[in-house]
């Protein structure tokens, strides 16, 4: 790939030059022990990978990083189409738009090229801090010249919110591929598709038939060693026989967790995270169903279980970090991996670290999560009165829930790797529907959630490290 050097200055962006182009972006080191006061950097690509749009109409398409709206564009794979990986977007006589905003944004970085043989044309880069209502064209024209992709790098200005449109005209086409994000703080990207949907409280009267373990493709953590998904410590002693009912070790392949028999819920589920996991192969399945694998005259909690509860099916592993398979994203949809969530709590507070966390993966990183919930009653939407159970008393409403993430660059020799200085985040929240939007509010260390839980969460690390790393509160950066 070859790089073109421009200074453009117009209002609040002018373009400079760009002195690296990668997939990946070189990011800062794990957080220490003792959090900085700056703001974090992120480095947030858009690949263009996830979504698929083979017409030129008029649509919107949901990616990595949120909602595009293409017009006289589609996402194309030719071997005419320059690109990195497999796919980019190809544009005609219209433009490619965001539908939402970046904030804390520094640099944006644009690979683009003319599209097979087509002559050389030109297009615009605008930008819109008023939430897309109106744009400004910053700089001038950019000329289309080159077959093989050309990155430019554009200084952002502006300290608030701004979304950007690249717009063309002419029948001529181009293709533009990777679009970096540069920024610190909180970028406010929902990375990946919502894990939450209207119908997730299952406002249905007949269950769906019920499924098995899902099988492992290639795309599945491996059973043991790095980037497994109990790499980190088994937190409960969970193990898969019918005398540990209330610990019942369960292994879906793409992620691993201990169910309780009696809740009829998951007491932790425990996955890796990187971005082959959420590499939009396959969207959201959205086909909640009973899990079949349960021991014999076990209750299977079923789809419509939360049927007019006032709480969401939520996720423990989130549909939104599996999409790398149809599979994948099934796996997350087995009732067992459900808990009755407060829906604001679901679709707000826990959206919101779920889409951080993914956003991390993006900007170089591996991590490492445990989510489980603890307690007796939460208020959902139905009434303000705390409800201890649903589904006639079958499936308990927790009172709390919690997460914790190992934050590594990526790696090998994950385990070791570990230092004192590594990123562990903690959060604990009420499973109530008033919980703050923000799920840096419930910021805790590890040894809190253990004190809650009794359990000994990062177990494999060596103990003089778990003994600083889960006292540690982090910053929220």
């Amino acid at each position: 790939m070859k790089f073109k050097n421009i200074l453009i200055y117009s209002g609040f962006i002018g373009i400079l030059s760009l002195s690296a182009c990668s997939k990946k972006t070189a990011v800062e080191e794990e957080t220490p022990a003792e959090p900085p006061k700056a703001p974090t950097a992120y480095a947030i690509t858009e690949t263009f990978e996830s979504g698929t749009k083979g017409a030129y109409a008029l649509d919107s398409v949901q990616l990595l990083t949120g909602k595009w709206t293409m017009s006289d564009a589609l996402i194309g794979n030719l071997a005419a189409d320059a690109k990195n990986g497999a796919k980019s977007v190809r544009l005609r006589t219209g433009y490619l738009s965001m539908n939402f905003d970046v904030a804390g944004a520094k640099m944006i970085y644009v690979s683009h090229a003319k599209y097979g043989t087509d002559a050389n044309s030109t297009w615009q880069l605008l930008a819109s801090t008023d939430g897309g209502k109106t744009y400004a064209q910053l700089g001038t024209d950019i000329a289309e010249t080159s077959t093989s992709l050309v990155t430019d790098s554009f200084k952002v200005s502006t300290t608030g919110k701004i979304r950007f449109q690249i717009k063309k005209a002419g029948t001529t086409r181009i293709n533009i591929d990777d679009i970096i994000f540069k920024g610190t703080g909180d970028p406010g990207i929902t990375v990946g598709g919502p894990d939450t949907d209207p119908v997730d409280n299952g406002n249905s009267t007949t269950p769906t038939p019920g499924r098995g373990t899902p099988d492992a493709g290639a795309d599945a953590p491996p059973s043991g060693g790095d980037n497994s998904n109990l790499l980190f410590g088994n937190p409960s002693g969970a193990q898969a026989t019918v005398v540990s009912a209330e610990n019942y070790l369960i292994d879906q392949k793409y992620y691993v967790e201990s169910y309780s028999m009696s809740r009829g819920t998951p007491n932790w589920v425990s996955w890796h995270l990187d971005p082959n996991n959420f590499n939009g192969t396959a969207t959201r399945q959205n086909d909640f169903a009973s899990f079949t694998g349960l021991p014999t005259n076990w209750y299977q909690v079923q789809s419509n279980s939360y049927s007019s509860s006032g709480f969401d099916r939520g996720h423990n592993c989130p549909s939104g970090d599996r999409t790398s398979s149809s599979n994948a994203n099934s796996a997350t949809f087995l009732m067992t991996n459900m808990i009755p969530q407060a829906p604001n709590n679901n679709q707000k507070t826990w959206e919101s670290f779920e889409s951080y966390l993914r956003a991390q993966a993006l900007n170089g990183f591996e991590v490492y999560v445990i989510m489980g919930s603890y307690g007796t009653g939460g208020i959902g939407s139905a009434s303000a009165s705390v409800v201890n159970t649903i589904n006639n008393g079958k499936v308990t409403v927790p009172a709390n829930v919690w997460k914790v993430a190992v934050l590594l660059k990526t790696g090998d020799n994950d385990i070791s790797r570990v230092t004192n200085s590594t990123r562990v985040i903690a959060i604990n929240t009420p499973n109530i529907n008033s919980t703050s939007a923000s799920w840096k509010d419930y910021i805790v260390s590890v040894r809190d959630i253990e004190s809650a839980t009794g359990y000994n969460l990062l177990s494999n690390l060596p103990q003089n490290i778990q003994d600083v790393v889960e006292k540690v509160k982090d910053s929220g950066n």
